[in-house]
């Protein structure tokens, strides 16, 4: 069997099972799969599983079935069978699930907030409950003021619309009045002891002097406090000074922070240390069930002696792995500083791991919730691999994109000894090989074309034919291109380079921004002129792309994956 009459079968075979309809990407994956063979020559069983794919298309299901048993009946071939998907349950759901996702304004969302947001998000969905959006902003340190409005940008592309927004700066007095119930109640004390000796003490699981304050001792030092300087007293929160960890003894609750607030400037001095204003945060809006990393286990631990202390519900807490990526830089203070040198031309720089990169670069959201859904809320450490993305992007994306001619460093051909046909000759390809009712794309050849200066340069060195799709075979030297013929088969019994080009007559000026941030400059077809901002196209035989700026002399792409 012929590689036309085995694609043509397989086309054949997944018509029938879809009922009328087969998808040229899984035709490809079918022969790629069951003929090992086909390998060595991907373009061609791709040109060709795009061509016989219309034309199954175009036939009736009786046509699609009498042809098939023509050729020996259904092709077998195995299914992958589906991991069963789904979060787990969560324990302690009583009549209302509330949660929260609380970032720090530290900068904007990266994919390792995404796992948070979207795991808040998912079970918010599945339990019919309320999701808060909190910005933790109680550290002036840690404050970047574009973050405001950065964040809620990030949660709105991934499509997180949050039932409540509550910022921590806001807040403030309530956690003071708090911080007066605790030391009332005795569940706190103010410190006014040297960090160090308190550290060497506490180590030694021994209280220090001020453990044993009266709570009047307590409310005198909170009130002079506004007065104090940083680091010369703090407030703690009473735990177990025994604990086996000696960062839960005796937490830091309220510190005075000497820096301007970014958001509302010099009116405080005491702020919260997060596990206080965390804890009273959370009982105040009814959160009931916390998802956060395991590295904030022994925070959760912290929190639980102030529920305990208030005699409030402590809510359900689920820890879940790291999660890492490969290749990506996650670290928010790392990005600033790249930025900040120049290194990375921006939070969507491509080299970044920031959900506006991953935006920019033409990633579906759909991709980051099948991913985190399937790593669900397990401990153990996660690493997501750039290939899972471009996998899952591409079942997403491939039947939605159009297909474009590319020319990357391009170089100009005039192909000698050409037939007078092709001296005015056009050619139609498909917008998308698998739906033609899409329409058609035209090239209008006149002798001369741009081809991609490596298949150029290969053919040179290699002493190589190349055939440009659907025209001509050429023969390629360093002053001129000869014509050789015309068919296909011709290409294949020299082992062609099949190769896209474009017309030199109007093409556009287009540029290719890589993950590595490199720039590819090139011409697009004429056709391409109809793309908008945002638009997803394929460009044939060198990737997806995501149309990022569009003008009337230059269209400008991110490059996504191939």
């Amino acid at each position: 069997m012929d590689i036309e009459e085995t694609i043509y079968k397989y086309a054949l075979t997944n018509a029938v099972e879809h009922q009328n309809k087969c998808q040229a990407g899984s035709v490809i994956g079918m022969v790629m799969s069951k003929n090992p063979d086909m390998r060595k020559d991907p373009k061609t069983v791709s040109q060709l599983a795009g061509k016989i794919t219309s034309e199954v298309n175009a036939m009736s299901p009786e046509q699609q079935k009498a042809k098939l048993d023509e050729l020996g009946g259904l092709e077998t071939h195995e299914r992958k069978t589906e991991k069963p998907k789904g979060l787990a349950d969560l324990e302690n759901v009583g009549s209302k699930v509330k949660l929260r996702f609380a970032p720090n304004p530290s900068g904007p969302l990266h994919i390792g907030h995404a796992r948070a947001a979207i795991l808040n998000m998912l079970y918010k969905e599945k339990y019919d409950g309320e999701l808060v959006l909190r910005i933790e902003d109680t550290d002036p340190k840690r404050v970047e003021p574009d973050a405001y409005t950065a964040i809620p940008e990030d949660l709105e592309w991934l499509g997180i619309d949050p039932d409540e927004i509550v910022i921590q700066s806001d807040r403030m007095d309530i956690y003071y009045e708090y911080a007066l119930q605790a030391i009332k109640i005795g569940a706190a004390y103010m410190c006014t002891c040297d960090g160090g000796e308190f550290k060497k003490l506490k180590d030694e699981c021994k209280p220090c002097p001020c453990r044993d304050h009266s709570v009047e001792e307590n409310l005198e030092l909170w009130n002079k406090f506004p007065q104090m300087n940083e680091g010369e007293a703090v407030l703690r929160v009473k735990t177990d000074i025994n604990h086996k960890n000696p960062a839960i003894r005796d937490w830091v609750a309220m510190r005075i922070v000497n820096v301007e607030h970014p958001r509302i400037g010099n009116k405080y001095k005491i702020y919260p240390m997060m596990n206080f204003s965390v804890t009273v945060d959370d009982h105040l809006l009814g959160i009931t069930h916390v998802l956060r990393g395991k590295d904030h286990i022994a925070n959760s631990e912290k929190q639980s002696y102030l529920y305990k202390h208030f005699g409030w519900d402590i809510p359900e807490f689920i820890h879940y792995g790291r999660l890492k990526m490969d290749d990506v830089l996650l670290s928010t203070s790392k990005a600033r500083e790249g930025i900040e040198s120049g290194l990375y031309s921006g939070w969507d720089d491509p080299r970044l791991g920031t959900i506006r990169a991953i935006a920019k670069r033409g990633i579906n959201k759909d991709v980051l919730y099948e991913l985190i859904e399937e790593i669900g809320t397990k401990q153990a450490d996660a690493t997501i691999s750039w290939k899972k993305i471009y996998g899952l992007n591409r079942n997403i994306i491939e039947e939605a994109t159009n297909r474009y001619f590319f020319i990357p460093d391009p170089v100009k051909v005039d192909i000698d000894n050409l037939p007078d046909d092709y001296n005015s000759y056009s050619v139609s390809r498909e917008l998308h090989y698998n739906e033609p009712e899409r329409g058609m794309r035209t090239l209008n050849f006149d002798g001369c074309a741009y081809i991609p200066g490596k298949d150029y340069e290969d053919a040179l060195s290699k002493d190589k034919s190349l055939r440009l799709m659907d025209l001509v075979n050429i023969k390629v030297s360093n002053d001129n291109a000869t014509y050789i013929s015309d068919s296909l088969e011709d290409a294949q019994k020299e082992h062609a380079t099949i190769i896209q080009w474009i017309p030199i007559n109007n093409s556009i000026k287009a540029t290719v921004i890589m993950q590595d941030n490199t720039h590819v400059e090139g011409f697009i077809e004429e056709d391409a002129s109809n793309i908008k901002v945002d638009d997803m196209i394929q460009l044939e035989r060198f990737g997806f792309v995501r149309a990022d700026k569009v003008n009337s002399d230059e269209i400008i792409f991110y490059y996504t994956h191939n």
